[in-house]
């Protein structure tokens, strides 16, 4: 299971559920209201205590949030307690889904006051940061980076805390060119160099990304093109830069080394091998020369032809008429001359007509 940052706010079992997605609402301007759920007291109850004049208050006016954000807002107060409560990590990112699905593509900031897209890419951002959390949870890391594209389809348009949370992931499971492009695409992003959370964004994308991909030129015009860094702190990254250049190339020195030690040692087993099996040759061709000479001091001819004549005997005619007799004579003398050309004098057994 991967361990990533925790959300926002992560109640403990305690606690009412409402508690638990505190944190991940936006915090209510001057003027708008937060939406309300349910009570401190979890089940609002008629045997619960009576409301203060504030909260009987909130609960008397209607809410702030337009009708579909009120929605996503309840969802998302549903996906956190299945996240962090019940720990239903595939239902909370059904909730994250509809969530997300019912504020649709327009969620970007808006100038004026008061409720508007500007609160439902708050709820927006809040959802993703949740479904992220709960895909993760369920070992489906892959898959976390072209979810939340479906919902904000550029890279551009991500949000710079769902882009901090995918850089730590793909960070965490070794997989960092993963948000090579995507966090490239950000970073050159105009308006996003506005954002005040550009600087730090920056820095994760050059400690995660760059430096362990040995993507140093790149780090060094990023980190030098950067308006958000005065001199000081880009002399302070530029000196990490060429400590981790330093560290990659002796890394990179030790790896060839190492490899060809082991080149070394597989050569030398190779050769011993090669050895051994050029002298089992050599052992084997001897003593198939051996066998072969032997086998050629045999009168292969005469002991085909008396084979050949056997099968005619047996097989094509009947030793009982009197037309095989000269055949069966001639046979018999083919097998005295092999019998005496294979066998010595001295060892030959006696012969009875």
């Amino acid at each position: 299971m991967l361990s990533l940052p925790s959300l926002p706010a992560r109640a403990e079992p305690g606690p009412a559920p409402g508690r638990a997605v505190a944190a991940l609402e936006p915090e209510p301007e001057p003027g708008r209201r937060r939406v309300v759920g349910r009570g401190e007291g979890g089940g609002g109850s008629s045997s619960s205590p009576p409301a203060s004049p504030p909260a009987a208050a909130m609960r008397s006016e209607p809410l702030a949030w337009p009708p579909v954000s009120a929605q996503a807002a309840s969802l998302l107060e549903e996906a956190a307690d299945l996240l962090v409560l019940h720990r239903d990590f595939a239902a909370a990112v059904e909730r994250c889904e509809a969530g997300c699905d019912s504020l649709g593509p327009g969620t970007g900031p808006s100038p004026g006051p008061g409720p508007g897209p500007e609160s439902s890419a708050e709820v927006k951002c809040s959802l993703c940061v949740v479904g992220i959390q709960a895909l993760a949870e369920m070992n489906r890391w892959r898959e976390v980076l072209s979810w939340v594209l479906q919902y904000y389809h550029v890279p551009e348009h991500l949000p710079p805390k769902v882009l901090e949370l995918c850089i730590l992931l793909y960070s965490k499971v070794r997989e960092p060119q993963v948000m090579l492009e995507v966090g490239s695409s950000w970073l050159r992003d105009q308006t996003n160099k506005s954002l005040p959370e550009y600087g730090s964004l920056l820095e994760l994308y050059l400690l995660h990304v760059l430096l362990p991909l040995g993507r140093f030129e790149g780090a060094e015009e990023l980190v030098c093109g950067c308006e958000v860094f005065d001199s000081e702190q880009q002399l302070a990254f530029l000196g990490t830069i060429c400590e981790s250049r330093c560290q990659w190339t002796q890394r990179e020195e030790m790896h060839s080394a190492a490899e060809d030690q082991q080149d070394a040692a597989t050569e030398t087993v190779l050769g011993a091998l090669s050895q051994k099996l050029l002298t089992m040759l050599t052992l084997l061709r001897r003593a198939l020369r051996s066998v072969s000479s032997h086998f050629y001091l045999l009168p292969y001819k005469k002991m085909l032809l008396a084979t050949f004549l056997l099968y005619l005997v047996v097989v094509r005619l009947d030793p009982a008429s009197p037309t095989s007799l000269p055949f069966i004579y001639k046979l018999v003398q083919l097998f005295r001359q092999a019998w005496a050309a294979v066998f010595s004098p001295i060892h030959r057994p006696p012969i009875q007509d």
